[in-house]
């Protein structure tokens, strides 16, 4: 599906002009006028922009216009008549006069709200929650755990050394290693002969770096009835445990569940990886109660995942909202399994955003002795 793209210009010179200037653009195929300050592009290649000029007086009004969802405009508008505004035509108005608004904390101000970040702009509790200040949204730099990535031992390219130096030069205290298992065999998976190995090339590794600790941890498949790979004496031997599924995607809907539910009941495991399965436009989520998943996990404080990966997004922000509610811990995965995918960081960090997420519940900004200390309190 071909995604429109919203261009918000800030100038003095007149609508015509730039638009005049905007019809002349390479590869423009077709100019369409909405209104005396809107247009649509719509270019060679299929993609199309709608261009919004405004001056610098009401720039504040166009962007929240242009960033916010059909529902939050609603709400916004809904609140400023109750203030004895109206949000009309991209603007601020009080009956007949103009409200300038030269940023969008003005519009909020106006309205009698902290500023709204754009990621939260979609009709529905962040009214409520701006109502007297800004809530502190999570960041990049807030994560101190690099977790959930594949080296060479499996199905990835780096090697221990050159995935822990390369998290270190972006700011991480510790990367936490999760080759695949061995059921995995597709990918790579690990025997026990190869964790061995794995585990004294890390140790050599912690070693010889300074700076960045290495976690020994597994992406261990969770079985068709719920276990996890590996027997329980080899999963004793991990710092931290992420376990996903990978088989048998068919299963209804209560035999999902019912064997997410037991891996969750496992007390190796540390993290629920890619909690729905889905894959972007080429998969669509396993059936699963979420609401059973949740549930279980936070009572048994296991935290489950935002898998940064740009093909899975998993979870999605929408049911991550309830998964905080509930009262479970947040991991952000990335699911890396070469260098650039530790970009995929960035991802994660703006699903958890998205649903509101604070920098508290994000397992990924603890310290390595908080992060241990979660996964070993499962086990007592």
């Amino acid at each position: 599906m071909v995604q429109q793209l919203v261009v918000v210009l800030v100038t003095e010179e007149p609508p015509p002009e730039i638009f005049r200037a905007l019809q002349q653009l390479p590869g423009v195929d077709e100019f369409a006028g909405q209104d005396d300050r809107r247009v649509t592009l719509r270019f060679a290649g299929g993609s199309t922009a709608q261009v919004v000029v405004t001056t610098p007086v009401n720039r504040g009004a166009v962007l929240v216009q242009a960033t916010g969802s059909e529902a939050h405009l609603a709400a916004l508008a809904r609140r400023a008549s109750e203030r004895g505004h109206s949000l009309a035509g991209g603007a601020l108005w009080t009956g007949s006069e103009f409200v300038p608004t030269p940023d969008e904390a003005t519009l909020y101000q106006r309205l009698g709200l902290a500023f709204v970040p754009p990621e939260m702009r979609e009709g529905r509790d962040e009214l409520v929650r701006c109502s007297s200040r800004t809530p502190r949204l999570v960041e990049r730099g807030d994560s101190r755990g690099f977790l959930h990535c594949h080296t060479h031992y499996s199905d990835g390219t780096p090697t221990i050394r050159e995935l822990a130096v390369a998290v270190r030069e972006e700011g991480y205290d510790y990367v936490g290693i999760t080759d695949h298992s061995r059921a995995a065999a597709y990918a790579g998976g690990l025997s026990i002969d190869d964790l061995h190995r794995q585990w004294a090339e890390i140790d050599a590794v912690n070693q010889e770096l300074d700076g960045v600790r290495v976690l020994k941890g597994i992406e261990s498949d969770i079985l068709g009835d719920g276990s996890l790979d590996y027997p329980d004496e080899t999963l004793a031997g991990f710092d931290f445990i992420v376990a996903s599924i990978h088989s048998r995607f068919g299963l209804s809907e209560a035999e999902m569940t019912a064997r997410v539910l037991r891996a969750l009941d496992n007390p190796y495991l540390t993290i629920l990886g890619h909690p729905t399965g889905r894959l972007l436009l080429s998969r669509d989520p396993y059936p699963i109660d979420l609401e059973a998943v949740f549930t279980r996990a936070a009572a048994n404080r296991v935290a489950i995942e935002i898998n940064a990966d740009p093909h899975r997004l998993d979870l999605d922000w929408r049911v991550l909202r309830r998964a905080r509610d509930l009262g479970v811990t947040i991991a952000i995965g990335s699911d890396a399994h070469n260098l650039a995918g530790i970009a995929n960081m960035e991802f994660g960090v703006g699903i958890a955003r998205k649903a509101g997420m604070g920098p508290e519940e994000i397992l990924n900004t603890r310290s390595a002795g908080e992060f241990l200390a979660f996964a070993r309190g499962r086990r007592s």
